[in-house]
């Protein structure tokens, strides 16, 4: 069955038509978050929620490309969730206080294998947000501009000048760190 038919079944109520989308777009849910700076241990938190509000508002879909839609879920659920955690902040700083442990571990060295890759991922992290997720986009994600413009809702041109700003810093970033690395 091809995307369109599994949609319009999960639209009308066909749960294994749902789970066949999930199956598809999972990982590619993942992998965006993760490229949108969710940390390691909130992609299983984050990818959940998105497939949630995915399954509560897929009676609303009705555009042309399946995946801008799931970008614009995906993207929009990562910003929420780390909105939520400044209150989940305070309760950890509690909770470390009163000497319990909270369980927040960074496993991100065990996904990023290689030191350039670690650095790569940590420069796009710290690009402004209007600079990197039009980056990941592209080049993580394979959109088109014009499917990046529909996802943010940015004109063409706009998409255009911060892919270009957004290459440029990390260039100049990775060259210094570059430089860095070989005078160490």
């Amino acid at each position: 069955m091809d995307e369109s038919n599994l949609i319009v079944n999960a639209q009308n109520g066909d749960r294994a038509a749902f789970a066949q989308l999930m199956d598809i777009h999972y990982r590619t849910v993942e992998k965006f978050a993760y490229q949108c700076g969710v940390r390691i241990d909130d992609i299983p938190d984050v990818t959940q929620e998105v497939f949630i509000k995915l399954y509560r508002f897929l009676h609303q879909f009705n555009q042309q490309r399946f995946t801008t839609w799931l970008y614009k879920i995906t993207l929009n659920t990562a910003r929420d969730y780390y909105r939520k955690e400044g209150r989940e902040t305070a309760k950890e700083e509690r909770l470390k206080r009163e000497g319990k442990p909270t369980g927040n571990q960074s496993a991100e060295h065990q996904v990023l294998l290689f030191e350039e890759d670690q650095e790569l991922h940590e420069s796009i992290l710290r690009l402004d947000e209007k600079y990197r997720i039009p980056l990941i986009l592209f080049y993580f994600q394979d959109l088109s501009y014009q499917q990046i413009a529909d996802v943010l809702n940015i004109t063409l041109s706009t998409v255009k000048t911060r892919i270009f700003r957004a290459k440029d810093v990390l260039k100049k970033e990775m060259s210094m760190i570059g430089g860095l690395s070989h005078e160490q």
